[in-house]
């Protein structure tokens, strides 16, 4: 049996634009695998329309902090050379990188042209509410910083489907370009029709040129980097057979241990499981119902039903392609997607993400560290290092649930021999203060465990039956588990 795997989403949207992240980065590498990180999300690494950029407005995908493009050499997060460095360093520790994506559009072209678009409606995109008309769009690459470095493919009008802004009568909208045989891709979210367009010139999947182009620069950048795996950005406005075969041929590259995971924010289960199906399932997603559960659950308090936490999400019905997460760049206070989980009940999220059998959890750094901007957050260190720690030494062997009270849950693992020590008892109340008496196993008789959180004071003794009853401090969190002085060793 492998020790737990934990991933980081190491950045937050708030990160200082000091050019120092990936230093931090490879500075940092030996602590987050101390605290039991194996594997990093990264942010975008590609060139974007400034060096203050969070890498989501992607000019150049060539130009990972190499060439003086869009006022800078470096990205928000430092030079090519010390990406290199950073994740050499992750690898020498035991961390894999997993480099975030962006493949739906372009932003920061070099030069306007003028092609022909039909204006469409924002919110049916399939419904044209104009005839066709010429507009100056940006929408020519030339990258006159780097050249025909890595590549020679310049981005023209063609090979994108729509855009924003009309440069000729500077008005915003949602532009689609009205050239014969050009259309919205089809295999994509239905949200507002068509959710094809989502920002800025938006690329055309259907175009073979395109295809071929963005399959070779994956490659380019599993050469370049050396990376363990990608995180793709956006994926619901993205053609999915495109991402089908864009999967396959990193995979066919890399190898089966090549790791890709996207965002699919859709909390419809019908749609995620049909967006794996049309992958092949050689992707795994993350766990966007489950984050919504979690929101609303710190919303509402004692009337949210805990023992229901697990129902529609993605652990629950594909537990091997899950990707949970608590919070991330986008659901943090004042972004696009805003739907933080409240304070009060983060510890108890993490609880239900780190201590269970299923799903492959991420730590926020936002979560970890605390956030930045106007108005910051302070990092929950202290009890998600507790939490972290009892995910890589205790949460092992077979699950029993008491998901039998809507205000009072728990859960039992009863540990692996490979790990001495192993086998926690989890309880979380949303409500008053609260208990569970749960099963550990009559051969754990006689134990004394304690509760890791500290939130409890008292000693908990394993009955002869191999039952005992295990508190919980109301709207809290309580971990139980045999402390490491009770047994012999611990593994680092």
């Amino acid at each position: 049996m492998k020790r737990n795997h934990t991933m980081m989403q190491f950045f937050e949207w708030h990160l200082s634009a000091d050019g120092n992240h990936w230093k931090r980065l490879a500075e940092m590498a030996p602590e987050l695998k101390a605290i039991g990180i194996d594997s990093v999300w990264v942010p975008p690494v590609t060139k974007a329309v400034s060096a203050e950029d969070t890498g989501y407005g992607v000019y150049d995908l060539y130009d990972l902090g190499e060439f003086d493009q869009k006022g800078s050499v470096r990205t928000k997060y430092g030079t090519k050379q010390e990406l290199v460095e950073a994740i050499a360093e992750c690898q020498k520790n035991g961390i894999a990188v997993y480099i975030d994506l962006v493949m739906n559009h372009k932003a920061g072209a070099d030069e306007k042209e003028v092609f022909p678009v039909v204006e469409v409606d924002p919110n049916d995109r399939l419904k044209e509410i104009s005839k066709p008309f010429e507009i100056e769009g940006w929408t020519k690459f030339d990258f006159p910083g780097r050249g025909d470095q890595y590549s020679s493919f310049k981005w023209n009008y063609k090979h994108f489907n729509g855009t924003d802004f009309d440069a000729r009568q500077e008005r915003t909208g949602v532009f689609r370009i009205a050239e014969e045989g050009k259309n919205w891709n089809e295999n994509v979210d239905d949200e507002f029709g068509n959710y094809d367009y989502l920002m800025f010139a938006n690329i055309d999947y259907n175009h073979p040129e395109v295809k071929e182009e963005m399959i070779e620069w994956g490659k380019w950048l599993i050469d370049t980097l050396q990376c363990g795996g990608f995180r793709l950005d956006a994926i619901k406005h993205i053609n999915h057979e495109f991402i089908k075969a864009f999967a396959a041929e990193m995979i066919r590259k890399r190898g089966q241990d090549f790791y890709i995971v996207g965002e699919f924010w859709n909390s419809n289960l019908d749609a995620c499981r049909e967006f794996l199906d049309t992958v092949d399932y050689q992707i795994d997603l993350f766990d966007v119902s489950l984050h919504y559960k979690l929101h609303e659950a710190s919303l509402a308090g004692r009337d949210f039903d805990l023992s229901k936490i697990f129902e529609d999400t993605l652990v629950h019905t594909h537990p091997t392609h899950a990707v949970t997460f608590v919070d991330n760049h986008d659901s943090q206070p004042h972004e696009a997607l805003e739907s933080w989980v409240g304070d009060w009940f983060k510890p108890s999220a993490y609880a239900l993400t780190l201590l269970r059998r299923d799903g492959y959890p991420v730590v926020f750094y936002g979560d970890y560290y605390g956030i930045g901007g106007p108005e910051p957050v302070e990092g929950k260190k202290e009890i998600l290092d507790i939490l972290l720690y009892a995910r890589c030494h205790k949460a092992y062997g077979e699950q029993e649930d008491y998901f039998d009270h809507a205000n009072t849950i728990g859960w039992v693992r009863r540990g692996a021999e490979e790990f001495e020590g192993s086998g926690c008892a989890v309880v979380i109340s949303n409500g008053d203060d609260g208990e569970k008496r749960m099963f550990i196993g009559e051969h754990r008789a006689g134990e004394v465990w304690t509760d890791l959180t500290h939130s409890r004071e008292e000693r908990v003794t394993i009955e002869e039956d191999g039952w005992a009853t295990f508190h919980v401090n109301g709207g809290s969190v309580a971990v139980w588990a045999l402390p490491d002085e009770e047994h012999t060793s611990t593994s680092s």
